[in-house]
């Protein structure tokens, strides 16, 4: 683990540097950025690099950054391209879904039989179906990991069973080894907290809000937060069916139009009922930012931290 306080990398990278390497990477002339491109780079990941890395400064130990956005808005991408930034910058970073986490198919059939009936514990994606022990131990392992130690990660294949997804075998999990300076996390509904049915659109969500205390395990392991925030949830339709599209290009099966629609129209409930309070409030005060962002999935506006 690298000594913040002697840390200068970032002193000697500029932006201009760091941008070009982005370009690079990303597949793009570096001479000739078009205007979406230079929004891409220098008014969204970068920005958001060097605040990670600011608030990793403050630390002697690996700072955990949880990310809240919606399906499909690019938050495994925004986290590759951190890891990538934050390592020319000289931290050690590694990233982590929720996706990771969820139950395995015989599990989720289990809980879907326990709760007859209920659309959203039928299938993978809502709180109560994840293994949340299992996350807990993953991230406090790569939180705490030293030097030379080895860690597996768990990898959920969403390919499996006409694509309703299983855990992958012990074999095929991810390893990395230890320490990191950052860990990002990302999932679509990290952040959220129990509304006690006061608030929630739909009876069926009263069993979902009860078991969201749960996520509480995650939530106290984090250090900062990133917030992507959306107007509109219904992009969030146009956004899955390219994810499941891009999933079918690479060989692997997907859902059928109709199958997107089911699936995202379990989730808008959800979104109705806990995003406006996820906006409302920090997360943690003053260790977060929020970017507001387009149905392009770039921000409108600087972030607000």
């Amino acid at each position: 683990m690298m000594n913040r306080r002697q840390l200068s990398v970032a002193d000697n990278v500029s932006q201009a540097d760091l941008g070009q390497a982005l370009a690079l990477r990303l597949g793009f002339d570096p001479q000739a950025l078009t205007e979406f491109q230079q929004r891409r780079i220098f008014g969204y990941y970068l920005p958001v690099a060097f605040w990670i890395y600011a608030q990793a400064q403050l630390r002697q130990s690996c700072l955990m950054v949880g990310i809240n956005g919606p399906q499909g808005s690019g938050k495994s991408t925004l986290t590759a391209q951190l890891v990538f930034l934050l390592e020319k910058l000289g931290l050690r970073a590694v990233t982590v879904s929720v996706d990771d986490f969820y139950l395995t198919h015989m599990e989720q059939n289990a809980l879907a039989a326990a709760h007859p009936g209920n659309p959203y514990l039928e299938y993978r994606g809502y709180p109560g179906t994840h293994d949340v022990a299992l996350g807990k131990h993953t991230l406090k392992a790569l939180k705490e990991s030293e030097a030379g130690v080895g860690i597996q990660i768990p990898v959920y294949d969403k390919s499996q069973h006409g694509g309703r997804g299983d855990r992958a075998p012990l074999s095929a999990w991810r390893k990395v080894t230890g320490p990191f300076d950052v860990l990002l996390i990302e999932g679509w509904m990290l952040g959220f907290t129990p509304q006690f049915h006061g608030s929630l659109t739909d009876p069926h969500l009263t069993i979902v809000d009860s078991k969201l205390g749960a996520y509480r395990a995650w939530h106290d392991l984090m250090d900062a937060w990133l917030v992507l925030k959306i107007s509109d949830p219904t992009w969030v339709y146009r956004w899955r069916a390219e994810a499941e599209a891009n999933m079918k290009v690479a060989g692997k099966p997907g859902l059928s139009e109709a199958e997107i629609k089911d699936y995202i129209d379990r989730f808008m409930p959800a979104y109705q009922s806990y995003l406006p309070g996820l906006y409302a409030r920090e997360l943690l005060a003053g260790r977060q930012m929020t970017l507001e962002m387009g149905e392009d999935r770039l921000p409108l506006y600087g972030p607000t931290v």
